[in-house]
């Protein structure tokens, strides 16, 4: 007990310092300003990871996660799927916000895209880029592999994985993982199913680890839900998936 109360106050800690290490990048999707947060090892040519964040927009979870990649020799950027005016305020402006873009998921893709353009701008090898994504986020790393966005493979950390089933399955080139907490109450059975099932169909290079114990925000030290021994393995899961496919 002692240990996990370590634990969380480090990584709530190292939030707000790792992110004064990040350097603000604004770009454009039409009228609306978009600000990201890039790690200060751009310009190297390097492979790249784009982090997509949760439903609040860019969060301490986010910043930490730039900032360890960036340790283990990523180009690490942080995306801006809101824009600058539309950062939620409170969970249902975030359930609100984070529903459009579920709905209209083209809109989300094209800012992902958006995204993945500043990565390579700023030194990301193109061959060489990954999404993570927590949360909404997850969802996010979902839906670049489902749009053949150009990256090599994706995460969805504890994202909502379902779909609107009207959608059909196609072929899915990038490799996927999917790192899914066992007692998350917003994944149902048929998320689960209709995922795996459409993975299949889509020939996908996937794998889903499920993690017991865990609630939907298990990785956020933040959150009441965080379990510090099951975030360290989904984080040592995702470093071992990116070394994979990357280096």
């Amino acid at each position: 007990m002692i240990r996990t109360i370590v634990l969380s106050a480090f990584f709530m800690a190292s939030g707000s310092l790792f992110s004064q290490k990040l350097k603000s990048v604004s770009y454009q999707d039409g009228d609306q300003k978009l600000n990201g947060l890039l790690t200060s090892n751009a310009g190297k040519k390097l492979p790249g990871v784009l982090i997509l964040p949760a439903w609040k927009g860019i969060d301490d979870e986010a910043k930490t996660a730039a900032a360890e990649l960036e340790k283990q020799g990523y180009i690490a950027f942080v995306a801006d799927i809101y824009g600058e005016g539309n950062i939620p305020s409170d969970n249902a402006a975030a359930g609100k916000a984070a529903g459009y873009y579920k709905q209209n998921f083209e809109a989300y893709q094209k800012r992902i895209s958006l995204a993945l353009e500043q990565l390579k701008k700023n030194g990301a090898v193109s061959d060489k880029i990954a999404v993570i994504g927590y949360c909404f986020g997850g969802t996010g790393a979902l839906e670049s592999a489902r749009g053949s966005l150009p990256v090599v493979g994706v995460v969805s950390i504890h994202g909502s994985i379902g779909k609107d089933q009207a959608r059909k399955n196609g072929a899915i080139s990038t490799k996927i993982l999917v790192e899914n907490p066992a007692d998350d109450q917003s994944v149902t059975p048929e998320d689960y199913h209709n995922l795996i099932k459409e993975m299949n169909e889509g020939n996908a290079d996937w794998q889903i680890i499920t993690y017991a114990h865990s609630k939907h925000t298990f990785t956020d030290p933040k959150s009441p839900d965080y379990n510090a021994v099951m975030a360290k393995r989904a984080w040592n899961h995702t470093l071992m998936f990116l070394k994979e496919i990357l280096k």
